[in-house]
């Protein structure tokens, strides 16, 4: 993914509101907005009736991760409980019919720019980084792709994100979280040459320094095992 870190995000929060966690999903809108640079700047600050930021993350039109806030945010509003033990035992989810819990304490939340009238279209790069995004933080917390909710299946009244449908979504993030191949570092090997050789695009090394959180993608040794993205 392409991640932009806005100005003061690892502290920007609405944590006097209310506690932060634990957290147990990931929640998907869309911003009603048109402008990238709009659109990151309200979701950021918010506005009178709703202060800032509006979400973790915003993902714009070019499939760029803005993140704009830490802990707790103004995403996700009161929700169904039943939806949110649904989501912890990542089973299928119930209809959401009731607001008796604080979803910005439990969910990461992703505001994705879109107008949100079902015709705005959605570039197949921003909803890749929607499916990439999600599948990074489940991957992280261990989490399956049921962990992964839209705002309209939390909330009633709510009807974001529209313009897809949350199930194919969650399959797409599925089908990324499936395992992957490993393979052991011989001498002589670069990320890159692994690449050309594994997965036939030497420039997909970067992808390999992503999965195996490489900081330093000149530093692998003989015998290491590295995990491998799909070819």
């Amino acid at each position: 993914m392409t991640v932009v870190e806005v100005s003061g995000w690892r502290t920007r929060n609405r944590n006097h509101k209310g506690p932060w966690g634990p957290v147990h999903g990931v929640m998907i809108h869309h911003t009603v907005t048109s402008g990238s640079k709009r659109t990151v700047e309200i979701c950021r600050d918010g506005y009178s009736s709703l202060p800032g930021p509006l979400c973790h993350g915003v993902i714009t039109k070019d499939g760029r991760v803005h993140l704009v806030g830490y802990g707790r945010a103004n995403h996700a509003g009161m929700g169904d409980d039943d939806v949110l033990r649904a989501v912890i035992a990542e089973q299928k989810l119930p209809a959401d019919n009731e607001t008796s819990t604080d979803g910005n304490r439990h969910f990461y939340g992703f505001e994705c720019e879109n107008l949100g009238d079902g015709k705005d279209p959605w570039p197949a790069v921003q909803l890749e980084a929607i499916e990439r995004v999600s599948a990074a933080i489940c991957r992280h917390h261990g989490w399956t792709e049921r962990s992964v909710i839209g705002h309209l299946e939390w909330q009633p009244g709510k009807v974001d994100p529209r313009g897809f449908g949350m199930d194919w979504m969650r399959g797409q993030i599925r089908d990324r979280l499936k395992p992957t191949t490993t393979y052991t570092v011989a001498r002589g090997d670069t990320l890159w040459s692994i690449a050309a050789s594994k997965l036939g695009n030497g420039n997909r090394w970067h992808e390999i320094a992503e999965l195996n959180a490489l900081a330093d993608a000149d530093d692998i040794r003989v015998g290491q095992t590295l995990r491998l993205p799909k070819k």
